[in-house]
């Protein structure tokens, strides 16, 4: 059954840094796509950031790029979320997920739909 467990998070200062991790297991993931989501008090759940397992082209929502950056360790089946100049509106719960890399991810690739697997989310929250 395959798994995806987040870590990292926390409480950090505007313009600090911090770096999420997700561990996925259960599958073989090369034909898998992976991203993060983030959901904040009130509002639907959003897209942040998906790569594909197996390399390739990353996408990042506008209001993260420049700031965040997406990675993958494929000998430890990690997947990283760097995120640097942090701001007060960055403050959410951060999902992990991950789903096949068929045909209509790369349409399909913001939606929640999109993805099979979630992992528990931990808290980021900025200070302002």
């Amino acid at each position: 059954q395959v798994q995806v467990v987040e870590s990292g998070g926390g409480l950090v200062q505007a313009g600090g840094s911090l770096r999420l991790s997700c561990a996925a297991s259960g599958g073989s993931f090369s034909s898998f796509a992976m991203g993060w989501f983030r959901q904040a008090p009130g509002k639907e759940r959003e897209f942040v950031t998906t790569m594909p397992w197996s390399g390739g082209i990353t996408y990042y929502a506008d209001s993260v790029k420049g700031r965040f950056t997406v990675s993958r360790d494929n000998a430890k089946n990690t997947m990283y979320l760097q995120m640097n100049n942090l701001k007060p509106e960055d403050t959410a719960v951060y999902y992990c997920a991950a789903g096949d890399r068929n045909t209509e991810y790369f349409s399909n690739y913001p939606r929640t739909s999109a993805y099979s697997y979630w992992g528990q989310g931990p808290q980021v929250t900025v200070s302002s």
